[in-house]
């Protein structure tokens, strides 16, 4: 089964576009953390630098010679529905960090969920100079990466599977046990990309759906209509509070030392209030 909050078209791919991991970028990144008194950072040396290229690109081998039909399925869901190659979603899986979470989702009574984001992410570039003050030149770009879905910001796009069942995804069952969706952060808005999946896709699947498991009625049965009123209530809800969150009012902040410096005594205080 498979719900695509919309299809992306190639508005998103471009030449320059790098993937891979949102938390360690480029496996030829040189930079250390700088030392407990923060006014040094320490480089590393071009042997060094070599070394890890060889061991990322050893990593990487490893990883594609893993990649099977299960794999293939979630690459071409992604590609469609985020409007990248499957050479590029495939190269960012190989290089993310957290790749050892699709076999995890895969497995028996594994990940009930499988998200990946695809957002601008400040990198660094592999072949960055240090300057003067310690940091290197870093730029805003688009990246595909896997995550837990609670240690980044959400400010682009989300592409998820969903479970249906504790058995193990293979090749011949992974269309029917895997569920794919995309959802949008609208101009950083996440309320407003929630409500627009909810009341543009879900609500209208949920009511053209007619099997409705061990339900025979379907849509003619109290609870299942009892439960459609309720999630068009939450959108309702939902809709409202962003209104008013939008509609907030902005106060401003007042320096106001100019206010007190020329207080000097408590008449001048009480005059003052």
């Amino acid at each position: 089964t498979e719900s695509k909050h919309r299809r992306r078209g190639g508005d998103l791919k471009t030449g320059s576009t790098e993937l891979g991991s949102a938390v360690t970028g480029s496996p030829l990144t040189a930079v250390l953390p700088a030392s407990t008194t923060g006014k040094k950072s320490t480089v590393l040396s071009s042997e060094t630098r070599k070394e890890l290229a060889k061991q990322a690109k050893v990593t990487k081998e490893e990883r594609r010679a893993q990649i099977d039909e299960r794999h293939k399925y979630l690459i071409s869901r992604l590609a469609d529905g985020i409007g990248l190659s499957e050479q590029q979603v495939e190269e960012a899986i190989i290089s993310d960090d957290k790749f050892q979470l699709i076999e995890r989702f895969f497995a028996s009574s594994g990940l009930k969920k499988l998200l990946f984001f695809y957002q601008d992410v400040l990198q660094q570039k592999s072949n960055a100079s240090l300057r003067s003050d310690g940091s290197t030149n870093s730029l805003l770009q688009k990246k595909l990466f896997i995550t837990m879905g609670s240690t980044e910001n959400f400010t682009g796009t989300c592409a998820f599977f969903l479970r249906t069942s504790d058995k193990v995804i293979t090749a011949s069952n992974v269309s029917q046990e895997v569920n794919f969706g995309i959802f949008d952060c609208i101009n950083g808005n996440i309320l407003q990309g929630l409500e627009f999946f909810l009341s543009q896709i879900m609500i209208p699947a949920l009511k053209s759906q007619q099997n409705w498991g061990a339900v025979k009625e379907g849509l003619k049965n109290s609870q299942i209509q009892d439960f459609l009123y309720s999630v068009d209530k939450f959108v309702g809800t939902l809709s409202s509070s962003r209104q008013n969150i939008e509609d907030k009012i902005q106060l401003t902040k007042v320096d106001i030392d100019i206010y007190v410096s020329n207080l000097q005594n408590p008449s001048d205080y009480i005059t003052a209030g």
